[in-house]
């Protein structure tokens, strides 16, 4: 059974980024990731079993960060990323805690191993 995590579980911060526009000097949209959110996170590491059943190839992460539900983390889309440890994660799934639902949120990314 999956438990809730306890506040000493969410030791990583992390900090959800999400594409914006802006123009260059040139006055021509330019993408770039602006921050939305740095919150306290708990992160599980994926077995291996689950990376090759998500059908990646090459070298690389995946995780499930749970972080407390908000109207931030609510609000969190699978288009933003995740800045944590020094890389940038892809989000692939966003889901709510199988164990506490209204508390908790999963999020499941992905990272290049380099």
């Amino acid at each position: 059974m999956v438990k809730a995590p306890t506040a000493p579980d969410l030791n990583r911060k992390i900090t959800i980024q999400r594409a914006t526009t802006v123009p260059n000097e040139f006055n021509e949209p330019v993408e770039t990731w602006a921050d939305v959110a740095t919150v306290w996170a708990k992160r599980e590491d994926a077995s291996s079993g689950e990376k090759e059943a998500a059908g990646q190839v090459g070298a690389f992460l995946m995780a499930r960060f749970t972080v407390r539900k908000s109207s931030q983390t609510d609000d969190i889309k699978q288009t933003d990323r995740i800045s944590h440890d020094g890389g940038i994660w892809s989000i692939t799934e966003k889901m709510e805690h199988i164990d506490a639902p209204r508390r908790f949120i999963v999020i499941k990314a992905v990272r290049d191993a380099d």
